[in-house]
């Protein structure tokens, strides 16, 4: 599915819990992935990940990529010249091709590209100020606040440190503020695309996470609005481990408990985005 960003009218994404430095989780998580990235050898490197049909080092140079596009949005933002570049854009097919172009490159390359990408992503964002976080940005739902541009950017890295990590047997630090602000982008981003494609349906997800404590509430429109709690009456409540959730919400893992059939077109929309599921 090529996705249609909304550029224009109200944006599709809103966080109304106040965003806060960003950049610090954001930061933490890239330059410790970077630093577990240098114990690894040749073996590591080539073994497979959780992504189907790339390896560890496919990830990285996944990772190194998409870093230049977040600086290069985050930067265009802060200038008052938000990018429109995600229209038509195919998260299939493009970054696939993208990871194939780099196959020929050793891992240390590939580690030095991905080292550089983060480092050149961090000059952009490392010290904005209340108002600079809140100019509009562009990531796959379309103009939303520099912030939440920048938390879709930490849950993506995220989630990839642990298709990385998890089959190779190494455990990935889970720092409270880097799992709250995934598992809150992991529970918007698939209504967002659900809205993006004109579903008006109304409805509420509270995703409620154990170790950390996080509640998560995503009230669903033609909009899509992410609070905190309380939960309410008559929301579709998940509940379990934050990362046990985290990992469900991006595909990577079965929810803890079945989830009824009324209830599945709150979680469809990034299943739908990555061509897992039929569309309607």
């Amino acid at each position: 599915m090529k996705l249609t960003p909304r550029y224009d009218g109200p944006t599709i994404l809103t966080f109304t819990e106040p965003a806060g430095d960003v950049s610090i989780p954001l930061l933490r998580q890239r330059r410790r992935f970077a630093r577990v990235l240098e114990g690894l050898d040749a073996g590591q490197w080539a073994a497979p990940s959780r992504c189907e049909a790339w390896t560890v080092q496919d990830v990285v140079a996944h990772l190194s990529t998409v870093d230049g596009y977040w600086a290069l949005s985050a930067g265009a933002a802060l200038r008052g010249e938000p990018t429109r570049y995600l229209d038509g854009f195919d998260p299939v097919t493009v970054p696939a091709d993208m990871v194939d172009a780099k196959r020929d490159q050793s891992p240390a390359e590939v580690l030095d590209a991905y080292r550089a990408g983060v480092e050149a992503f961090a000059d952009v964002v490392t010290g904005l100020d209340e108002a600079q976080w809140a100019m509009p940005a562009e990531a796959p739902p379309g103009h939303v606040p520099l912030h939440a541009m920048v938390r879709h950017a930490l849950w993506d890295a995220w989630i990839h440190e642990r298709d990385a990590l998890l089959p190779l047997g190494l455990a990935q630090d889970e720092e409270r503020d880097e799992v709250q602000a995934s598992l809150e982008y992991a529970a918007a981003i698939g209504p967002s695309f659900l809205a993006l494609g004109g579903s008006s349906r109304r409805g509420a997800l509270a995703v409620v996470g154990t170790d950390p404590d996080v509640v998560v509430v995503v009230e669903l429109d033609e909009t899509v609005t992410v609070r905190g709690g309380p939960v309410p009456d008559g929301a579709v409540v998940l509940e379990g481990p934050s990362v046990t959730l985290v990992d469900a919400l991006s595909l990577r893992a079965p929810f803890p408990r079945p989830v009824a059939d009324a209830e599945q077109w709150m979680l469809a929309g990034l299943a739908v985005a990555f061509d897992q599921l039929p569309a309607g």
